[in-house]
Protein backbone atom coordinates (compact mmCIF):
# COMPACT_ATOMS: atom_id res chain seq x y z
CA UNK A 1 0.00 0.00 0.00
CA UNK A 2 1.87 3.11 -1.31
CA UNK A 3 -1.01 5.39 0.39
CA UNK A 4 -0.80 6.51 4.05
CA UNK A 5 -3.65 6.01 6.56
CA UNK A 6 -5.37 9.12 8.12
CA UNK A 7 -3.41 8.57 11.11
CA UNK A 8 -0.02 8.73 9.37
CA UNK A 9 -0.63 12.10 7.89
CA UNK A 10 0.11 15.96 9.83
CA UNK A 11 -0.66 18.99 8.65
CA UNK A 12 2.02 20.52 7.46
CA UNK A 13 3.39 17.54 5.44
CA UNK A 14 4.93 18.03 2.43
CA UNK A 15 5.70 15.68 -0.65
CA UNK A 16 7.15 16.07 -3.70
CA UNK A 17 5.94 13.34 -6.18
CA UNK A 18 8.52 11.56 -8.18
CA UNK A 19 7.00 11.17 -11.11
CA UNK A 20 7.01 13.37 -13.90
CA UNK A 21 5.07 13.45 -17.45
CA UNK A 22 6.26 15.05 -20.52
CA UNK A 23 2.66 16.16 -22.34
CA UNK A 24 2.14 14.94 -25.68
CA UNK A 25 0.20 15.56 -28.97
CA UNK A 26 -1.70 12.31 -28.53
CA UNK A 27 -2.38 12.93 -24.86
CA UNK A 28 -4.01 15.88 -25.54
CA UNK A 29 -6.03 15.02 -28.46
CA UNK A 30 -7.57 11.82 -27.06
CA UNK A 31 -8.36 13.55 -23.88
CA UNK A 32 -10.51 16.43 -25.64
CA UNK A 33 -11.66 13.72 -27.89
CA UNK A 34 -12.69 11.47 -25.22
CA UNK A 35 -14.74 14.29 -23.45
CA UNK A 36 -16.24 15.78 -26.41
CA UNK A 37 -14.27 18.78 -25.92
CA UNK A 38 -14.51 20.40 -29.70
CA UNK A 39 -12.09 23.64 -28.66
CA UNK A 40 -10.08 24.45 -30.92
CA UNK A 41 -7.66 25.73 -29.03
CA UNK A 42 -6.71 22.02 -28.19
CA UNK A 43 -7.41 20.53 -31.58
CA UNK A 44 -6.70 22.85 -34.65
CA UNK A 45 -3.35 24.10 -35.14
CA UNK A 46 -3.69 26.40 -37.47
CA UNK A 47 -6.54 28.14 -34.84
CA UNK A 48 -4.26 27.93 -31.71
CA UNK A 49 -1.26 29.67 -33.73
CA UNK A 50 -3.73 32.48 -34.49
CA UNK A 51 -4.81 32.36 -31.21
CA UNK A 52 -2.31 34.47 -28.44
CA UNK A 53 -0.64 31.82 -27.56
CA UNK A 54 0.33 30.58 -30.69
CA UNK A 55 0.22 27.20 -30.53
CA UNK A 56 -1.96 24.16 -29.13
CA UNK A 57 -3.13 24.93 -25.82
CA UNK A 58 -3.30 21.86 -23.77
CA UNK A 59 -6.84 21.41 -22.57
CA UNK A 60 -7.09 22.32 -18.71
CA UNK A 61 -9.25 19.52 -17.61
CA UNK A 62 -6.63 17.19 -18.63
CA UNK A 63 -3.92 19.05 -17.28
CA UNK A 64 -5.94 18.92 -13.73
CA UNK A 65 -6.82 15.08 -14.23
CA UNK A 66 -2.65 14.63 -14.77
CA UNK A 67 -1.73 16.81 -11.41
CA UNK A 68 -4.13 14.34 -9.47
CA UNK A 69 -3.01 10.90 -10.85
CA UNK A 70 0.79 12.65 -10.67
CA UNK A 71 0.26 12.46 -6.59
CA UNK A 72 -2.47 9.14 -5.49
CA UNK A 73 0.79 7.35 -5.64
CA UNK A 74 1.85 8.94 -2.61
CA UNK A 75 -1.13 10.23 -1.12
CA UNK A 76 -4.24 7.65 -1.21
CA UNK A 77 -3.55 4.42 -3.18
CA UNK A 78 -4.88 2.00 -1.45
CA UNK A 79 -6.20 4.22 1.43
CA UNK A 80 -8.79 6.39 -0.45
CA UNK A 81 -12.24 5.53 0.54
CA UNK A 82 -13.85 8.42 -1.23
CA UNK A 83 -12.56 12.07 -2.91
CA UNK A 84 -14.99 14.74 -1.50
CA UNK A 85 -13.82 17.03 -3.40
CA UNK A 86 -11.99 19.64 -5.54
CA UNK A 87 -11.92 23.32 -4.46
CA UNK A 88 -9.90 26.51 -5.79
CA UNK A 89 -8.66 25.04 -8.85
CA UNK A 90 -6.60 27.13 -10.64
CA UNK A 91 -4.49 27.22 -13.73
CA UNK A 92 -2.08 30.29 -13.74
CA UNK A 93 -0.20 29.35 -16.64
CA UNK A 94 -0.62 27.26 -19.88
CA UNK A 95 0.28 24.11 -20.67
CA UNK A 96 1.78 22.94 -24.16
CA UNK A 97 2.43 19.94 -25.83
CA UNK A 98 6.05 18.98 -25.04
CA UNK A 99 5.86 20.14 -21.40
CA UNK A 100 7.10 18.57 -18.77
CA UNK A 101 4.92 18.50 -15.55
CA UNK A 102 5.80 17.53 -11.40
CA UNK A 103 3.26 17.27 -8.84
CA UNK A 104 3.78 18.72 -5.11
CA UNK A 105 1.53 18.11 -2.28
CA UNK A 106 1.08 19.58 0.83
CA UNK A 107 -1.29 18.78 3.57
CA UNK A 108 -3.12 21.97 4.46
CA UNK A 109 -6.23 20.43 7.08
CA UNK A 110 -6.94 17.20 8.47
CA UNK A 111 -9.93 16.01 10.54
CA UNK A 112 -11.79 13.27 12.16
CA UNK A 113 -14.86 11.94 10.23
CA UNK A 114 -18.10 12.48 12.14
CA UNK A 115 -20.43 10.18 10.26
CA UNK A 116 -17.46 7.43 9.60
CA UNK A 117 -15.36 6.51 12.29
CA UNK A 118 -13.16 4.32 10.32
CA UNK A 119 -12.31 7.59 8.02
CA UNK A 120 -11.10 11.03 8.41
CA UNK A 121 -10.83 13.74 6.25
CA UNK A 122 -7.42 15.20 4.79
CA UNK A 123 -7.34 18.25 2.81
CA UNK A 124 -4.30 18.15 0.03
CA UNK A 125 -2.96 21.43 -1.74
CA UNK A 126 -1.64 20.41 -4.98
CA UNK A 127 0.80 22.22 -7.13
CA UNK A 128 1.55 21.19 -10.48
CA UNK A 129 4.43 22.51 -12.15
CA UNK A 130 6.13 22.70 -15.39
CA UNK A 131 9.92 22.42 -16.70
CA UNK A 132 10.06 26.05 -15.88
CA UNK A 133 9.33 25.80 -12.03
CA UNK A 134 5.92 27.44 -13.08
CA UNK A 135 2.58 26.83 -11.42
CA UNK A 136 0.34 25.36 -14.44
CA UNK A 137 -2.69 24.21 -11.90
CA UNK A 138 -3.01 24.11 -8.29
CA UNK A 139 -6.09 22.94 -6.16
CA UNK A 140 -7.46 21.45 -2.78
CA UNK A 141 -8.40 18.15 -2.82
CA UNK A 142 -10.60 16.46 0.64
CA UNK A 143 -10.30 12.85 0.34
CA UNK A 144 -11.96 10.26 2.92
CA UNK A 145 -8.90 8.32 4.21
CA UNK A 146 -8.76 4.87 5.99
CA UNK A 147 -7.93 5.15 9.31
CA UNK A 148 -5.97 2.29 11.34
CA UNK A 149 -8.31 1.75 13.80
CA UNK A 150 -11.92 3.01 14.38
Amino acid sequence: MAGRLYEEWTVGDRLTHDIRRTVTETDNLLFSTMTHNPQPLHLDAEAAKASEFGQILVNGTFTFALMVGLTVGDTTLGTLVANLGYDKVVMPKPVFIGDTLRAETEVSDKRESRSRPEAGIVTFSHRLLNQRDEVACQCLRTALIRRARP
